[in-house]
Order: structure tokens, then C-alpha cells, then sequence
């Protein structure tokens, strides 16, 4: 994550956006404990303590994106980036109520179910959530393959979701979608080299 925390400092860096990394203190989901939930709600408290109540915009991978889609019952969470988020089912959606949700996902990812991200944005949207989901053409769940196409869609999804960027059409509508169909997005073209 560092090298997307990276660009969204570079993108943000003129409108004072604090950009931070949650600090695991253990490896796994680990059941009920959910240990990356706790995490990044310490880290929310930290947040509160260091600048007040800010709006922010979690964004998190894989089992990142699922606490991040946890923690977002926080009152001062406005929006989340999830991506390649994993998804067991039952994941709860109604906390996420009032929420922004984008999902960013490779049909291809053999690691996280992209149909999974799919059902659970229909059921945050069900729950009162503002959800965008987004097919990435590559990626697969390391994001490897036009990892600068991942940055750059995660950048204009993040700014959008703070107000410091231009926020796309499909972003402020939301959109649903059945199965493979995903509506069609705009997504910033890759620079070739």
C-alpha cells in the first residue's frame, strides 16, 4: 500500500490532506477478534487526537479493504477505497449507512472473489450505503499488472470522496450492476512509455 499512499500524498499534497498508514499489530483476520478492525479504529482515535474531527476516506487492500469496510462505522469516516477487497460471506453492509463505498476489482483475482465485492456493494446499496463498483481490466488481486492505472483511478476516487478533486458521474450517482456487467466508468487512460 505504501506506493498508493504515496500518490494520494502527491495528489492531495496541496490541500493539507494528512495521509497515514494504519500499523497492524497482528497478522490475520483472526476470527471474532477481527484484530485489523481494532487497528484502524486506534488509529481513527489517534487521528481524532492529533487533528479534531476531519472527514476520512479509508482505503484499504484485500483484508485492508475489509477493515477498512468495518472501521467505516466511525462516524468521522466518509468514504471508503476498497480494493480487491476480501469478502467471506456474511460481511455486514448496514453499518455502512450514509457511507460512500467504491470497490475497485479484477474479475480475474483468484485470491478475493470479485462476485463476492459485487454482492456486498448490492447489499451496502440496500443498507442506505452510496456505493461505486469498478472492473479493472488487469491487476488480478496484487494490483501489479497497470499498477499506475490502479493508483490513478484510487487518486480519483479518494479526492472525489474528500471534495478535493472532480468527482466522475458514476461516482456521484452510484450505479448497480448485475453479475459480470458493470456499467461503463471512465477511467484514466495509462500514459504508454
Amino acid at each position: 500500500m505504501r506506493p498508493f499512499a504515496a500518490a494520494i500524498a502527491r495528489a492531495t499534497a496541496a490541500e493539507g490532506v494528512l495521509v497515514a498508514h494504519v500499523r497492524y499489530r497482528h497478522r490475520g483476520w483472526n476470527g471474532h477478534h477481527a484484530h485489523p478492525v481494532a487497528d484502524a479504529y486506534r488509529a481513527l482515535d489517534e487521528l481524532r487526537a492529533l487533528t479534531g474531527p476531519v472527514p476520512v476516506v479509508l482505503v484499504g487492500h484485500s483484508l485492508g479493504g475489509r477493515a477498512a469496510l468495518r472501521a467505516a462505522a466511525d462516524p468521522q469516516v466518509t468514504g471508503v477505497v476498497a480494493l480487491a477487497p476480501w469478502l467471506p460471506s456474511p460481511e455486514p453492509a448496514a453499518p455502512l449507512r450514509d457511507c460512500t463505498v467504491v470497490a475497485l476489482h479484477d474479475e480475474a483475482d483468484r485470491v478475493a472473489s470479485a462476485a463476492a465485492t459485487w454482492a456486498f456493494l448490492t447489499r451496502a446499496q440496500q443498507a442506505g450505503a452510496h456505493v461505486a463498483g469498478i472492473g479493472m481490466p488487469t491487476g488480478a488481486h496484487a494490483m501489479m499488472r497497470q499498477a499506475r492505472l490502479w493508483h490513478r483511478v484510487t487518486i480519483v476516487a479518494t479526492t472525489a470522496l474528500l471534495g478535493t478533486g472532480p468527482c466522475p458521474s458514476p461516482l456521484a450517482a452510484g450505479f448497480t450492476w448485475t453479475g459480470r456487467h458493470l456499467p461503463a466508468l471512465s477511467l484514466p487512460q495509462s500514459p504508454r512509455r
